[in-house]
C-alpha cells in the first residue's frame, strides 16, 4: 500500500475536527485544507464518534467544540489525550463562561479560539499549539490570572524543586515578566544587556520545563513566584 502524503512530509500537520454542526464542520474542513500544510484526517459530529475516529485516525491537532449536541465537550478532554497522547487540543467554541478557560486548561486543552475571531487567528493557533505553546487571547488569559489569584495551590507544590533551582535574578526576571515587561524594559530596570535577560529567559524556562512567555506567567501565578497586586 503507497504510504500518505502525510507520512512522507513531516511538515504537515494533521487535524480532526469535532463539531455538532455539518455546517461548520465543512467550513472548517474547507478553510484548514486551503492551508498548504495542513490535512485534515478525520471528524465527528457525536461524542461517541468522536472516540472512535480520533481511535483510529493519526492527527496533530484536535479541533474541539465545547458544546457537542448539547454535551459538555470538555469531558473528552481526558480520554483523547489518552487516545492521542501526541496530539494537542485546542478548543473552538462561542462559550465565554466565567471559569472555562481555567477548566480546560487544567484538563490539558492547549488552547482556545472563540468562533468569532477572524479565521486568521484559528490558523496560527493550529501552528502555535502544535509546536506545544499556548494559545488564548488576552480577555481569557485574564480569566486564567484572575482564578488562579482567587485559588492559590494549597498541597504541597510538586514542582518545589524546580522552583528551588531558579536563582535570586532569575527570580527578578519573572517577576518583571509577571509585570508584562519585554527584554529591553527588563534589561534596563535590572542593569543588564539584553543579551543577559534572554540567557535568563533560556534558563528559567529550561529550569521549569515551560516553552514560552505565556506558559510562564501562568506557571509563575500557579506557584506563587508572582504575587498579585494589591
Amino acid at each position: 500500500m503507497q504510504a500518505s502524503n502525510s507520512a512522507l512530509n513531516h511538515s504537515v500537520i494533521r487535524l480532526i475536527i469535532i463539531d455538532d454542526h455539518v455546517v461548520v464542520r465543512a467550513g472548517l474542513r474547507m478553510l484548514i485544507e486551503n492551508h498548504p500544510t495542513f490535512e485534515v484526517t478525520g471528524e465527528a459530529g457525536t461524542i461517541e464518534q468522536a472516540v472512535e475516529v480520533v481511535k483510529i485516525q493519526p492527527c496533530d491537532v484536535i479541533l474541539l467544540d465545547l458544546d457537542i449536541g448539547g454535551r459538555d465537550g470538555s469531558e473528552l478532554i481526558p480520554q483523547l489525550m489518552e487516545l492521542q497522547p501526541d496530539a494537542n487540543i485546542l478548543i473552538l467554541t462561542g462559550m465565554r463562561e466565567p471559569g472555562i478557560a481555567s477548566r480546560v486548561t487544567a484538563m490539558g486543552a492547549r488552547g482556545i479560539v472563540m468562533k468569532e475571531h477572524a479565521t486568521e487567528a484559528l490558523l496560527k493557533a493550529i501552528e502555535c499549539v502544535h509546536q506545544g505553546q499556548l494559545w488564548m487571547d488576552r480577555s481569557l488569559m485574564a480569566s486564567v490570572i484572575a482564578d488562579l489569584r482567587r485559588g492559590p495551590e494549597t498541597k504541597v507544590d510538586p514542582e518545589a524543586a524546580k522552583i528551588a533551582t531558579l536563582t535570586a535574578r532569575e527570580c527578578d526576571v519573572v517577576t518583571l515578566i509577571g509585570e508584562g515587561l519585554k527584554n529591553k524594559e527588563i534589561a534596563k530596570r535590572l542593569f543588564l544587556s539584553e543579551t543577559t535577560v534572554r540567557h535568563h529567559l533560556t534558563s528559567i524556562f529550561a529550569k521549569l520545563e515551560v516553552d514560552d512567555r505565556l506558559e510562564l506567567v501562568i506557571y509563575a501565578y500557579r506557584h506563587n513566584l508572582i504575587k498579585p497586586a494589591p
